[in-house]
């Protein structure tokens, strides 16, 4: 979630069947799921066939209808039973704000990851020790006490612990830090206020139960007390060092608990949690020092990387890290959250760091933009296409082990109407481990796939499958704008032409395509049966998804025909 200041229009999503009995103990509306009774060997799954541009049913009356729509900054855990989501407040016209209980952080719950109910947000207010704090630092500052701060509520991380499901959750402070007006007020010549990390904890999450436990961390500044000042709207040499948004929480193999933070500003910071309470291990000091290194020595953290070593302006935000076969990998959002957000991942053996992406750039020292990209604005040669596909959560499917990503998309300016950075769906789409080149085919690294879930089953696809035409998204860094797509012909013969001119060969164990372009290095893409989503109506495809170390780019595909 961007740090700079704005105000969250989303829409509603639009899911056709109607809702009819109550969850029993929970009173929330659960929408009847089809249930055909299969053949030998048939699949029973319904691709969804609800409209992406749901602004129809934008009122809170059509609120049991939503599906995965008013879906901002999503974070998924699996628990008793159920995917949990909690995302940042962001509704079309604000319409959540209009529940009656659990107004804030809005949930969402699903049992298939395809088909998602609503479920109370995990707030109704912010809770009393925020104010407090602020104001507790406000006087060691000099600065009188704000008696309303204005307040939001962003980009919530959610796991399960202990038997619990376990949120931190951000409360930025929208207030000039010199005036303690609000930042609709006039500029006042000072940095906005900082934010906040909280915890709270539930065993109830559909119910809308939830303990707070307090305080974990906030925003820190390397300029000591009195550095807020700022020449302008347009000076990006920020106060804070590390900006208390967008947690992330891991528990390592060998039982650390560490959650990672940041935003914007200076870069990610690394923070060790105690097991039982999941606060810092490190008593938290005053959010002030003389350097980074004074920042750590009052508890808070460690930076652990930076898009740009120098710059308190980073343009990246939202860490999300996991760890896989010796790996933890680090995924991060790029630039705004409107048209241009985009998804990165750089990765370690250890926790701490040093990070480093496919091409060897070490993420942790700054050494500038890393790749591969995961997911990129694009758009296939039917329907608008999706811009501002970033701040992801990570998760894993619970039997089957397969690894998930999460994210909200927006339709782009050529949807219409107020449709720009306003309809946010909820994406859920698989993730592939891709080659870093064919002559290093063990050195795996995850991208998403172009088309996403809807729960299709895994199907063994072959040789003669491949040959066809094809579309195909060269996913490169082009900055607020949608990569398009071209035609491309892989001919039974195994030459390719259109987009790609050259030749392709299919490896059926392990499901990799191998396009070989006559005037470039061959990419190794992983093919995977999906929904096409564009098609009407919706039916099954093949796509692609693939990299390569020196490419600079992801390459998509989607078959569109024999």
């Amino acid at each position: 979630m961007n740090i700079r200041s704005f105000t969250l229009i989303a829409l509603c999503g639009m899911w056709i069947a109607a809702c009819s009995k109550p969850d029993e103990g929970t009173g929330i509306p659960v929408k009847p799921t089809p249930d055909p009774v299969p053949g030998p060997g048939e699949e029973t799954v319904v691709i969804p066939d609800y409209d992406d541009d749901y602004r129809s049913i934008a009122g809170w009356d059509y609120h049991t209808k939503w599906n995965l729509a008013n879906v901002h900054d999503p974070s998924i855990a699996y628990y008793n039973g159920y995917y949990y989501m909690f995302g940042t407040d962001a509704s079309y016209g604000n319409e959540h704000l209009k529940a009656p209980s659990g107004k804030h952080f809005p949930g969402k719950r699903s049992k298939d990851l395809v088909n998602w109910e609503y479920i109370p947000g995990a707030m109704d207010e912010v809770p009393s020790w925020v104010k407090e704090k602020l104001n507790e630092f406000r006087a060691e500052m000099g600065l009188d006490p704000i008696a309303s701060p204005q307040y939001g509520y962003w980009a919530p991380v959610i796991r399960t612990v202990n038997g619990k499901l376990r949120m931190y959750y951000c409360i930025v402070v929208d207030n000039y830090i010199k005036s303690g007006k609000a930042t609709s007020s006039p500029f006042d010549g000072s940095w906005t206020e900082r934010a906040f990390i909280g915890m709270r904890e539930s065993s109830d999450p559909a119910g809308g139960k939830w303990e707070d436990k307090g305080f974990v961390t906030c925003s820190s500044s390397d300029k000591g007390k009195d550095g807020w000042s700022r020449k302008s709207t347009s000076d990006w040499n920020a106060y804070f060092y590390f900006n208390a948004i967008d947690p992330s929480y891991i528990i390592t193999p060998e039982g650390k608990h560490c959650l990672i933070y940041g935003s914007w500003h200076s870069g990610f910071a690394l923070l060790e949690l105690d097991p039982a309470t999941g606060m810092p291990v490190k008593s938290v000091g005053a959010p002030w020092a003389d350097s980074p290194e004074g920042l750590a020595d009052n508890g808070f953290g460690v930076r652990i990387g930076s898009r740009t070593g120098t710059s308190r302006w980073q343009g990246s935000e939202a860490p999300e890290i996991i760890y896989k076969d010796g790996y933890y990998y680090l995924f991060m959002a790029y630039d705004g959250l409107d048209v241009p957000y985009n998804t990165r991942v750089v990765r370690s053996e250890k926790i701490e760091g040093p990070y480093y992406d496919i091409t060897g750039r070490n993420f942790t020292n700054g050494r500038g933009d890393c790749y591969p990209i995961v997911t990129h604005p694009y758009k296939f040669s039917q329907g608008y296409g999706w811009v501002g596909i970033s701040h992801c959560c990570i998760f894993q499917q619970e039997g089957t082990g397969d690894w998930f990503y999460a994210s909200q998309g927006r339709l782009p300016d050529t949807a219409g109407g107020n449709a720009p950075n306003a309809v946010m769906m909820g994406h859920v789409r698989r993730i592939v481990w891709c080659p870093a080149s064919a002559e290093d085919l063990d050195n795996l690294w995850p991208v998403a796939l172009p088309e996403r879930y809807a729960g299709l089953k895994a199907k063994t696809i072959t040789k003669d499958d491949i040959a066809g035409a094809w579309e195909h998204i060269d996913l490169k860094y082009d900055y607020a704008k949608q990569d398009g797509s071209s035609r491309l012909l892989l001919a039974k013969d195994g030459s390719m032409s259109g987009a790609l001119r050259g030749s392709w060969s299919f490896d059926e164990a392990k499901q990799y395509l191998t396009l070989s372009p006559a005037d470039g290095k061959p990419v190794v893409a992983v093919v995977s049966r999906e929904a096409d989503w564009e098609a009407s109506p919706r039916t099954e495809t093949l796509v692609y998804a693939g990299t390569e170390k020196d490419l600079n780019a992801t390459w998509w595909g989607k078959k569109v025909s024999d």
